[in-house]
């Protein structure tokens, strides 16, 4: 039997620095779905603000076939240029009892390395890892990395 509790982590290279990402997540997210629109399609506040931790928001998302929303509260890092988004409801709940998603940002010489993982919670055994859910946001992370590097 596979375990029900895990965690799907990938690290990307990107050529933006960390804290371009960083901001865009913690002050400007509404800028993503402009950025991003074949993986975000909206992203709107539900309680607080853009950028005050704690605060909540309602993402609409698509990878693959699949069309959702997902609702988190925030927690940012500023030390760590860390953003975790502990899930609360949306679509993902039909599969997973948690849901975590989490971006780190890491300076280098040049451009930055991003780790994206999610911690995660299955409903049942027939449910597989979240690894499509990592691919999304590895798609934006591409997307923001070449809209920096263009502008």
């Amino acid at each position: 039997m596979a375990p029900l509790k895990g965690k799907v982590e990938t690290e990307i290279e990107i050529k933006a620095p960390a804290e371009k990402f960083y901001n865009i997540f913690k002050s400007r997210a509404h800028h993503v779905p402009n950025i991003s629109s074949g993986s975000i399609q909206g992203v709107q506040v539900h309680e607080g603000d853009w950028e005050t931790h704690g605060s909540i928001k309602s993402w609409n998302y698509s990878v693959g076939d699949e069309v959702g929303v997902f609702k988190e509260k925030v927690e940012y890092n500023d030390e760590n240029k860390s953003i975790t988004l502990n899930g609360v409801e949306g679509d993902v709940f039909k599969y997973f009892k948690s849901f975590k998603p989490f971006y780190q940002f890491t300076q280098k010489d040049e451009g930055s390395i991003a780790t994206l993982s999610i911690a995660y919670e299955k409903l049942n055994d027939n449910v597989p890892a979240p690894d499509k859910y990592v691919g999304l946001m590895v798609n934006i992370i591409k997307d923001l990395d070449a809209h920096f590097i263009k502008a």
